[in-house]
């Protein structure tokens, strides 16, 4: 059963929903934010947050201050991270081992604060590696530096960067094929909408598995 609570932080109040493990059988928990266009209900974070306790992984979905004050546009990457450090003694309370993650804007903020937040984990859904077009641009300084045990999904048509334009470093990368940056598959495309988000969820459930020993 989900429960939303509203958690203060220095960059205003944030929401986190939580879907819990059934019972006692939770071993992880899973904190995962939105980007900067989109909230808690992209395709990827609802199909993670439906499939992930049934694994033993707890999901919470976490809300930045900015999308709960309805605003349209996302803050500073600074005041991100600053919402992301408000809400981790509200996980920390879990007991738990907690994987930071988050989908593109949120992707980067779980890979900056990682070290400095104790998490056992990231996961980096869509990693937003460059802005379109800018592959000079690159954020893979944040993605190597995560220091921690991080797993990337990223679709095989994402203009913010292709699985190919990714540098080799300690992570493990997930493709999704056709994916674009929310994941969304041509129709023309191989495999259905429903077979990409299933591709998503094995891949997350089995990394947690490994993490969770």
């Amino acid at each position: 059963m989900t429960k939303s609570e509203i958690v203060e932080t220095d960059a205003g109040e944030a929401r986190i929903t939580w879907h819990p493990a059934p019972g006692k059988s939770a071993r992880l928990l899973l904190a995962v934010s939105h980007g900067a266009g989109g909230g808690i209900e992209a395709r990827d974070l609802k199909a993670i947050a439906a499939e992930l306790p049934a694994h033993g992984v707890s999901v919470a979905l976490v809300e930045q201050p900015w999308r709960v004050a309805g605003k349209k546009v996302a803050p500073a990457p600074k005041t991100l991270d600053v919402g992301w450090r408000g809400i981790w003694p509200a996980l920390e309370k879990k007991g738990l081992p907690v994987i930071s993650g988050g989908r593109s804007a949120g992707a980067r903020v779980a890979c900056r604060t990682a070290t400095e937040l104790g998490a056992a984990a990231v996961l980096a859904l869509s990693f937003p590696l460059h802005p379109p077009g800018k592959p000079e641009k690159s954020r893979a300084d944040e993605l190597l530096g995560a220091g921690v045990p991080t797993l990337v999904v990223q679709g095989g048509n994402d203009p913010f960067g292709k699985p190919a334009e990714f540098p080799e470093g300690p992570y493990e990368l997930v493709e999704v094929p056709y994916g674009d940056h929310g994941f969304a598959v041509p129709k023309r495309a191989e495999i259905t909408q429903d077979e990409a988000v299933k591709g998503i969820t094995d891949a997350v459930a089995r990394w947690a598995g490994m993490l969770a020993g």
